[in-house]
């Protein structure tokens, strides 16, 4: 599956930045963040993989059931091994019939049932990744330059393509 080949790719970014930053960057509210940290974004990103799992375990996924967890924001370690977990899960996964809960009240839990699938919400997943490593990005470039990112860190496939197409044409 070539999802499942894109979604390691972008894990495998995430954990050689995780490797390569400090614990203290990790953390360190980043002013072009409104002071959230790289370790709030990464958490962040790794809760939406872990809802997918329950979800995809379960047969309904619901990503604002995250658990807003601390410790994986704080400890780099823990994140780390949070991506090796949802890697292996990435590698097992088969194409199903899943269902989504949705809710947009702010004033209660109201949820809409939508169907989709496992294939439907890598997808989604991926994008949220991708979208996550950008802010990522900004903040990496303030707090942490030592840092080497890939050219295509937080760069969507699709920008990637047409950046290259409209070079090609010059």
């Amino acid at each position: 599956m070539k999802l499942k080949h894109a979604c390691s790719y972008i894990l495998s970014q995430l954990t050689d930045l995780v490797t390569q930053l400090d614990q203290h960057h990790f953390t360190m509210p980043v002013d072009s963040l409104s002071q959230s940290s790289v370790g709030q974004h990464l958490r962040h990103t790794l809760e939406f993989f872990f809802c997918f799992q329950h979800g995809y375990e379960q047969g309904v996924i619901n990503y604002d059931k995250r658990s807003h967890d601390k410790l994986m924001e704080t400890d780099k370690f823990l994140a780390l091994s949070a991506m090796s977990k949802i890697s292996e899960f990435i590698s097992q996964l088969d194409d199903r019939a899943l269902k989504l809960e949705v809710g947009y009240a702010l004033d209660r839990e109201d949820f809409v049932t939508l169907e989709t699938t496992a294939s439907r919400e890598l997808v989604y997943n991926i994008e949220h990744a991708v979208h996550h490593m950008a802010i990522m990005k900004i903040g990496i470039r303030e707090v942490a330059p030592y840092i080497n990112l890939p050219n295509d860190f937080g760069i969507a496939a699709s920008t990637i393509r047409h950046k290259e197409t409209v070079s090609a044409a010059h």
